[in-house]
């Protein structure tokens, strides 16, 4: 005879078992996708309002992304898709249930919603694909955390899943591979069109200094473009510059879907390793009130000066700038955050100032800095691509320059790995020769003292930009004028140069 414990146990199996029935099915609605289907074969004007955000991939039923599929390519084409026209195309022996092919293509176009309702049935198959994205990235969270493979630490899923759900967010699915030339044709057409629509006529975004604008065409989407120096020739300077002048000349337009496009200028995202906010925006001030920073820090300003810095201020404060001065961030954390801003504020170029200061992931303690700068430069060039930014990195030279009589950077200059030039689509060098003339003055009243006092006014105020490597244009050096006073770049007046007319 059985106790009562032992029939609890025995039967504690049998209440665990959960029913066949209990499981979950991912999210999905086959009457909206045929309703849906039905009202574009029906109407074909149906498909332009969901086009813009519907693809075959959203739909979960097989045979649905295949009509929609071939669908949008009879449409595309300027000619009409019904049941008639679409059994072409579709392979005979498709069929469901006890349907075969034309009579399934008869039944949606009979149960069609109308086409007033089209866009919110698009929405709705949508919606229901991303939420079938978002399980899968949950599952593999899950079933990764559970069995960590050695080379994947926590942080690394981490940072893995935050990518897969920024490109989710971004782009309305998480998928990879080949994408059509034809896509990748009206892009570029797209790319030009909008050219004509920005200032200087530029297919990238104007940097407000115009002879460079001309040289690069402005700063090309998803390009990582290398600006390099020794210390004291103006890369902080240079680069804050351009930054302030893309979000002075920021101007957005709100899309149909609620969104904001960028049709001037930008959202800059400026990560600032080296100096602090503080200091940056000081910069900034002394550039576009024209009182010298070092007067500004000292208070040693006068009440005409005080009331420039002021109206600065003002207008500083209405710029889309956003500056992260966080110091020692891993790539990793960087291109987190980058993403973060994207999503929370907009993002159009993205500087760091600079490539050195940045951290590798660390996964070896054995790793050289030349791996680590390889690791960082490779990085940098894949979050250009997946936010489809410019990125400008700012880095240091080697000493070499030094020991050389002609002391303008080269591309082998580049400090700790070859990486760096391999990876950027630009590079630029920052070179003043006034830095190095200034030092070598000869003893006043003598011959060699006129001959440097010459050359020093030649020299004086003016920076070269070296454009050392540019994938998509020529290379060559843009002159540019430099007031050390107040860190300002600005346009070299150039006698030789008289501007096209646009008439």
């Amino acid at each position: 005879m059985k106790g009562p414990d032992e029939d609890e146990t025995m039967n504690f199996p049998a209440r665990a078992v959960a029913p066949v029935d209990s499981y979950r099915q991912v999210p999905h609605n086959i009457e909206a996708e045929q309703a849906l289907l039905g009202a574009i074969l029906v109407n074909n004007e149906a498909f332009y309002r969901v086009t813009d955000f519907l693809e075959p991939d959203h739909f979960y039923e097989p045979i649905h992304r295949r009509i929609y599929e071939v669908t949008a390519q009879i449409i595309r084409s300027n000619k009409i898709a019904n049941p008639v026209t679409l059994k072409t195309f579709l392979p005979a022996d498709f069929a469901i249930g006890d349907l075969n092919l034309p009579q399934y293509l008869a039944r949606l176009a009979a149960e069609a919603t109308t086409i007033i309702n089209a866009e919110d049935y698009g929405r709705t198959v949508h919606d229901l694909a991303l939420r079938r994205s978002l399980i899968g990235i949950g599952e593999d969270v899950v079933n990764i955390a559970y069995d960590a493979p050695v080379d994947m630490p926590p942080r690394a899923q981490i940072e893995d899943a935050e990518r897969r759900l920024f490109a989710l967010a971004e782009t309305g699915r998480y998928d990879g591979g080949f994408h059509s030339f034809e896509e990748a044709l009206k892009n570029a057409i797209d790319m030009a069109s909008a050219a004509y629509q920005r200032d200087g006529h530029l297919s990238g975004i104007a940097t407000g200094l115009d002879d460079l604008d001309r040289q690069m065409g402005g700063l090309q989407p998803s390009d990582l473009i290398v600006l390099a120096g020794r210390p004291a020739m103006g890369k902080t300077s240079l680069v804050t510059n351009i930054a302030f002048n893309i979000a002075k000349a920021y101007r957005g337009e709100v899309q149909p879907d609620g969104s904001m496009k960028t049709v001037n200028g930008g959202i800059v995202g400026f990560f600032s390793l080296e100096m602090s906010a503080e200091q940056l925006a000081t910069r900034i001030i002394a550039e576009q009130s024209g009182v010298s920073s070092s007067h500004i820090r000292r208070g040693s300003i006068d009440e005409r000066q005080f009331a420039q810095v002021v109206t600065a201020s003002r207008e500083m404060a209405r710029i889309p700038l956003y500056i992260d001065q966080t110091g020692g961030l891993s790539i990793a954390q960087l291109a987190a955050r980058a993403r973060r801003l994207k999503r929370q504020r907009g993002l159009d170029v993205l500087i760091i100032d600079y490539l050195q200061l940045l951290q590798g992931s660390g996964k070896r303690s054995s790793d050289s800095r030349v791996q680590e700068i390889t690791e960082i430069t490779t990085g940098l060039k894949a979050l250009a691509k997946e936010l489809a930014v410019p990125v400008i990195a700012l880095s240091q030279l080697s000493r070499q320059v030094e020991s050389r009589d002609d002391k303008r950077p080269q591309l082998s200059d580049l400090r700790e790995s070859g990486s760096i030039e391999q990876d950027a689509d630009v590079v630029m060098f920052v070179y003043r020769e006034e830095y190095y003339l200034k030092g070598k003055m000869p003893k006043e009243g003598s011959e060699e003292f006129f001959k440097w006092q010459a050359e020093m006014e030649r020299v004086a105020g003016v920076a070269e930009v070296i454009i050392g490597k540019q994938r998509h244009g020529p290379t060559g050096t843009v002159p540019l004028q430099f007031e050390a006073e107040i860190t300002r770049f600005s346009n070299l007046a150039r006698t030789d140069y008289v501007p096209p007319s646009y008439e």
